[in-house]
């Protein structure tokens, strides 16, 4: 490997997870290089011929790779081949591909045949033979940046080029609450009617760093409104009325606070395409995404179907072994939903029957993520359960297979993340509350508040 400037110049070496997190991530480092070890493209050889959704990462990172490296000579491959450039002004970076099985063992102490130590010790020994350059080891594997930073490594990152915050405390929750009243803040205003709606008109130096879709609530329970337009003089707002808005109804469910009768407003919003529901566990969100679904399908008959979909680490390894159908087989892991079913009928003669007849009536049906790829959905509600656990690849794969016709509801408690090398801050329903908080056709909700029991209130604030 050539020697660089040492000033500009920085190695990076990526782990196998880098690559099937996102497969062209190699291309990211812009004018830096980027080194592979062999030991990584014999993970990815591994992984490529599962039966599992990671397959498919491991095989478009290959092939991604053969793109690059198809017309390179060994002799090329030594000296690093050109990656494509990013950016004009900036010189090109080039890859490296590096046998690291021949290099002498950096970390003595440790097992040499482990695939987490061959990737660390390649970066060990660049990180002698390449000073005064910095090399980095970048992995989304916590316990092995942990490791490398132990056996001497002075680099260690996470990849983080769709980490788009760097504290969860600072996620947009897409409404914003006013201290005290609304109508003493607000100053000068102008109100007109269109149609049966009310709509105001208020200086823009209001709300500063307002987005669109923005709810808009107040402390003293006065006022409830979502902004329409933004202009660099003034913002539309819509009016809802507080008390009108908190005793609507979908399938017999009234909301119990502000932040659910919000939710409910914008599930049954004609133009929200995609609604994204965050908050604690217990604060409503699957039971309301059910009912406004069932609202939709069967009382307004504006959708066909339902379609329930999650994902967990395990199913991908699971499912194949459970008996059944998909849907039998998806039926472990929907069991929130069904509960819900049950709580909706909860007064009926025979709940067990209702339950049966509304899954056949409203057309739900339950589908695992692994199977969305490829299939494009028209006039259906989509409901995505625990996104908290899928990466904004995984998330961009299923917001891509909607066609005409169709609302997608992503729900999600960022406390309880599954995956080994998702993080609140790096997971994908971060990523999409971020990234569409400036699309006309969706909105965000933050449930704020436990509403299930005094039990689980007391135990998301203390536990």
């Amino acid at each position: 490997m050539a020697q660089k400037n040492s000033k500009e110049k920085k190695i990076y070496v990526l782990d196998t997870n880098i690559l099937l997190h996102e497969p062209f991530a190699f291309l990211n480092f812009e004018e830096h290089d980027v080194v592979i070890p062999m030991t990584v493209l014999e993970e990815l050889d591994h992984i490529k011929d599962r039966n599992k959704d990671v397959s498919r990462d491991a095989r478009v990172a290959i092939r991604a790779l053969e793109d690059i490296l198809r017309d390179a000579s060994p002799e090329q491959m030594l000296q690093g081949v050109a990656l494509p450039r990013q950016h004009e002004h900036l010189g090109g970076g080039n890859l490296f591909i590096i046998n690291d099985h021949h290099i002498k063992d950096e970390i003595p102490g440790l097992p040499g045949g482990e695939n987490d130590h061959l990737i660390i010790n390649t970066a060990l020994y660049l990180q002698r033979e390449k000073s005064p350059i910095n090399v980095i080891l970048v992995t989304k594997d916590i316990n092995m940046r942990l490791k490398a930073k132990g056996a001497g490594l002075k680099k260690v990152e996470d990849y983080r080029t769709d980490q788009l915050i760097d504290d969860v405390r600072f996620l947009y929750k897409g409404y914003y609450k006013f201290s005290g009243e609304f109508w003493s803040q607000v100053g000068e205003c102008r109100s007109e009617n269109e149609g049966r709606d009310t709509v105001h008109y208020v200086s823009s130096t209001l709300l500063p760093n307002a987005y669109i879709n923005e709810y808009l609530i107040d402390e003293a329970e006065s006022f409830a409104g979502r902004i329409l337009a933004i202009t660099e003089q003034e913002i539309k707002i819509l009016d809802f009325g507080y008390e009108r808005l908190m005793h609507r109804r979908a399938w017999g469910i009234q909301p119990k606070n502000i932040y659910q009768a919000l939710a409910m407003q914008a599930l049954l919003d004609p133009q929200m395409d995609l609604v994204i529901l965050t908050g604690p566990a217990g604060c409503g969100k699957t039971l309301i995404a059910l009912a406004a679904a069932l609202e939709l399908v069967i009382e307004k008959s504006q959708y066909d179907k339902v379609i329930v979909t999650r994902n967990t680490p395990e199913i991908a390894e699971s499912i194949g072994f459970l008996p059944g159908t998909e849907e039998e087989k998806m039926a472990p892991w929907l069991a929130a939903i069904t509960d819900s079913l049950e709580v909706l009928h909860k007064t009926d003669e025979h709940p067990h029957a209702s339950v049966n007849y509304i899954m056949e009536k409203a057309n739900i049906q339950f589908k695992s993520v692994n199977f969305m790829r490829g299939r494009s959905i028209q006039n259906a509600i989509v409901i995505l359960d625990e996104c908290q656990n899928l990466t904004a690849s995984q998330l961009k794969t299923i917001i891509t297979r909607c066609g005409e016709g169709t609302k997608l509801i992503c729900s999600g408690n960022l406390s309880q993340i599954d995956s080994n090398y998702l993080t609140a801050v790096t997971s994908g329903l971060t990523y999409i509350v971020e990234r569409f908080k400036s699309f006309e056709g969706s909105t965000t909700i933050n449930l704020n508040g436990v509403v299930r029991s005094r039990l689980a209130a007391f135990a998301e604030a203390n536990l």
